[in-house]
């Protein structure tokens, strides 16, 4: 791309910014504490607790009704904190995941974050990024815009040149105003928060910030939370609960009344099963574990942009990976260059340092070509192949639109990783690349498209129109003509020798043109093939042991990538994802059976885990057809061609560091060190947090159920309440209350990547829940109501009775907090201060209800006295029978 003179230097951009403002858009006003306490006060429990409030004050039980009021307050405010931190938390998270523009100043190109964009930049377009600010176009190149989240409309936008721009030296004043007096047409002008889906720009900022055309909408729009699944689900549960406790409620109500019970008798007994059946806590509970998963995602480097993906990650059964980038390390280097007369040269040197030099592949004697002289024209004639050798360093260096600087910490490369390398190899041959693009002057072009594979320039060329091309040797083979097939034969059988070394080939062609035509595409036929290079990208070094931790996890990892078959296979099965046997699967494979069969295709699908020569589209049907065969898909991607698979899986994980704007907005979750292990970490932590949210509901529920069944034994066996309305709501403010709440930050158990995924279809409620619950609240419910009609048939008061079954029920839910930490894992098994909120959750419990039954006022409203030391220890004797139990569960489900 020509680096234009007119941009600013980086004083102008200074004064700029202090005038014009940060480039941010007004966030959504943050909702006030008020209303965000107020907002706790719906829902279908919180209305039926409401109700039994109002009744038991009008049927003159006052203290109920103050209490139950009480409570809900309490309720409201442990809402509302966590739902204030969790606002926090994602806001900060936000900002670690910065959008970046490319700009022009001081005549340099550099990567600036797009909140410093300024008016009077000159910025850089390139397919997958997303437009910084409104900016007018000066130059384009096959520019297509998806303008959807303005207009709606999802096809693309093309933008074109409709007014040449005469620009003056006040670049942040006068041209600005005379663009936005509406001297230039729309088509010439993209707009903010627009993705370029293909083509390449450049274009004048002119207006950032509230001044571009979102920022004048956004001032007008709310933003508006969507509940995760996960959440709702549990909503739905507890609506569910809500109906179903109200229809018995209504029965039982009836039933006593033919029996001839009081009316205020019968209705204290509603409130209690009311009580007993509603989990106040477990909305709160649920979303204090979905934040702290975030949080702890984000210490291992994955950033969740919606709390679906917590849930999301934890369960997928197959990872269709990038390779690029992900699996490696993103810095090719060219290492063989090689052409159709067989002569090969090497290259010393890694990565984009500029230090190494070109000689002779062994076996052709081992001389430097260049002697470490600078580059001539007479040192390339003294090899035969020198003069082509000059012309595909040219040709890279042409068709090409990276740069290349010396930093303070380095060579710093910016750009597609490929085309750097090819200007790493130039600077290797004694070439200034700036120079050369600047000496041959470009004509036209066509950009890199992984649609197309390749990319094109045409340059005046030692005088002469040359359109040079640059892509995978399959596609340049396709417009190059041979005059003799055994050299197209010699490139086949090298390439295929490269590529099973795990090198990445791509050829270089050229043509001479008499003009330059409107349409480049036109001319690729008849091209002369210059010469091909391999280059390669190692692994990164913490793949292999995340491939071995997935196969463990049971949780399958595919490589889904444009490059060529042996090429990814080689890499697939140094990762460990391919076995030595496997083949991989081509695009052309894909599209055969596509057309063949549905049967046919998944098959194929089925029958590798790499593919190759993969095109966005194909990639996006593999995710389709895993999903549709039952598999939980995770798509890991960081350019413009993965955004549809990213969109249409399971779960999008993007690269932070080198993704595009459109791959991170396409995905649920980013990557900021863009490492494959992170999104196994991630995956482990996903799953902690779904096993958390189980044990929370499972703690509730079981509990809940004990309760129920303690009214309802009381109704069968003709009793007095064992426990009063108002000493259900102190039982499941005060233990589950807390206890809930400091379950959900329970730390992995240690196996969590040793079990299988959980089926995408499985219900919270399984069977084995199901079983845990009803096993756990029959004990509980059966032994409490058994101490309670024991106290009542041996003559203690009411009142009493009643003290000792609340205690009772206390310690229950200390100790079945325990039982609750692991499904599976035994308690014995488990580091006891594992979760020093917990412990300090089942000690507070404990205190507060002992504390209270020495505070005047309190003591009286609850019907509480003090107990002895000898009664407590009895009263935890029973308790611990519950952990032997759910033991012996654990014992023989395991």
């Amino acid at each position: 791309m020509t680096i234009y003179p007119d941009n600013l230097t980086h004083q102008q951009a200074e004064k700029a910014l202090a005038k014009f403002g940060s480039n941010i858009l007004p966030e959504a006003k943050a909702q006030s504490l008020l209303l965000i306490f107020f907002r706790q006060f719906t829902g279908p429990f919180i209305y039926v607790l409401f109700a039994a409030a109002i009744f038991s004050y009008f049927l003159g039980q006052v203290i109920n009704a103050f209490f139950i009021l009480a409570v809900l307050v309490i309720n409201a405010i442990i809402g509302t904190v966590q739902e204030f931190s969790a606002e926090r938390a994602a806001n900060a998270l936000k900002k670690m995941v910065p959008s970046f523009a490319n700009v022009i100043r001081d005549n340099k190109p550099i990567k600036i974050e797009s909140q410093a964009v300024v008016p009077g930049d000159l910025v850089q377009l390139v397919s997958g990024d997303r437009i910084p600010a409104d900016i007018i176009l000066y130059d384009t190149n096959n520019l297509k815009i998806n303008e959807s989240m303005l207009t709606g409309e999802s096809m693309g936008v093309d933008k074109f040149i409709t007014k040449s721009l005469v620009k003056d030296l006040d670049i942040t004043e006068d041209f600005i105003d005379m663009c936005n007096q509406n001297q230039v047409n729309k088509q010439q002008t993209c707009f903010a928060g627009t993705v370029v889906m293909n083509g390449r720009a450049s274009g004048y900022v002119i207006a950032t910030g509230t001044d571009t055309e979102i920022g004048q909408i956004s001032e007008d729009i709310e933003s508006v939370k969507t509940k995760p699944p996960l959440l709702v689900r549990i909503e739905e549960f507890t609506l569910r609960i809500t109906y179903g406790i109200l229809i018995l409620i209504s029965l039982i109500f009836m039933i006593t009344l033919i029996r001839g019970d009081e009316l205020g008798s019968v209705f204290l007994l509603g409130v209690a099963l009311a009580v007993s059946a509603i989990p106040e806590g477990l909305p709160a509970a649920i979303t204090v574990a979905l934040a702290i998963g975030m949080r702890r995602m984000a210490k291992v480097q994955v950033i969740i942009r919606n709390l679906l993906a917590v849930e999301a990650l934890g369960s997928c059964t197959y990872i269709a990976s990038d390779k690029t980038g992900t699996l490696t390390v993103n810095e090719m280097t060219i290492q063989h260059i090689i052409f159709a007369n067989g002569d090969a040269f090497m290259v010393s040197g890694e990565g984009v340092d500029s230090a190494g030099e070109v000689t002779l592949s062994v076996g052709q004697s081992n001389i430097s070509v260049y002697n470490n002289l600078p580059y001539t024209i007479e040192n390339c004639k003294n090899h035969k192949s020198g003069k082509e050798l000059e012309l595909l360093v040219n040709a890279g260096v042409l068709a090409n639109e990276s740069y290349l600087k010396e930093t303070s910490q380095g060579w710093l490369g910016q750009g597609d990783m490929v085309d750097v390398a090819f200007l790493v190899l130039a600077s290797k041959f004694k070439m200034n690349y700036q120079e050369v693009r600047s000496q041959y002057t470009e004509l036209a072009q066509i950009p890199y498209e992984s649609e197309n594979a390749y990319c094109a320039s045409v340059n005046q060329f030692e005088g002469k129109n040359i359109l040079f091309v640059k892509g995978s040797v399959e596609t340049l083979l396709e417009m190059c003509s041979f005059t003799n097939k055994v050299d197209q034969t010699i490139i086949e059988q090298q390439v295929d020798i490269l590529s099973r070394d795990g090198f990445r080939v791509l050829g270089v062609a050229f043509r001479e043109l008499e003009t330059v035509p409107l349409e480049v595409g036109n001319a690729l036929t008849d091209m002369i093939f210059i010469g091909m290079v391999g280059m390669i990208d190692p692994l990164r070094s913490d793949v292999i042991s995340a491939v071995t931790a997935c196969k463990m996890a049971h949780i399958k990892v595919a490589m889904i990538t444009g490059d060529h078959p042996n090429t990814a296979l080689a890499l697939a099965q140094k990762a460990g994802i391919a076995t030595k046997s496997m083949q991989a699967v081509t695009g052309k494979q894909l599209a055969l059976a596509y057309v063949q069969s549905q049967t046919a295709f998944r098959e194929f699908i089925h029958s590798t885990q790499v593919f190759a020569r993969i095109s966005p589209h194909q990639k996006r049907e593999i995710v389709e057809q895993l999903m549709l065969d039952g598999d939980f898909v995770a798509v890991t991607g960081d350019g413009v061609n993965d955004a549809p698979a990213l969109n249409h899986a399971h779960v999008g994980i993007a690269m932070g560091l080198r993704g595009t704007d459109v791959a991170r907005e396409s995905a649920d979750i980013i990557l900021t060190d863009d490492r494959f292990s992170s999104i196994v970490d991630g995956i482990a932590q996903g799953r902690i947090v779904y096993n958390n949210i189980r044990k929370v509901i499972f703690l509730l529920i079981s509990t809940g159920a004990a309760e129920i069944l303690l009214v309802m034994f009381s109704l069968l066996f003709g009793t007095p309440l064992p426990l009063l309305p108002l000493q259900l709501l102190w039982l499941n403010l005060v233990t589950n209350g807390i206890q809930d709440v400091a379950l959900a930050f329970e730390p992995a158990e240690g196996n969590e990547l040793k079990q299988p995924a959980r089926a995408p279809d499985e219900p919270i409620f399984n069977r084995l829940m199901i079983e845990r619950i009803i096993v756990n609240a029959i004990v509980m419910g059966c032994l409490a109501f058994a101490v309670f009609k024991w106290q009542i048939d041996r003559g203690a008061a009411e009142e009493e009775a009643r003290n000792i079954t609340l205690l009772l029920m206390v310690l229950f839910e200390n100790v079945h907090v325990l039982n609750s930490r692991s499904e599976k894992l035994s308690i014995f098994k488990q580091y006891f201060f594992g979760n020093k909120f917990l412990l300090f959750g089942m000690l507070a419990a404990q205190g507060i209800h002992i504390g209270a039954m020495y505070t005047p006022g309190i003591r009286e409203l609850l019907e509480l006295s003090p107990v002895s030391l000898m009664q407590w220890s009895s009263l935890l004797g029973i308790a611990i029978f519950l952990i032997f139990v759910d033991e012996l569960h654990k014992y023989f489900n395991h």
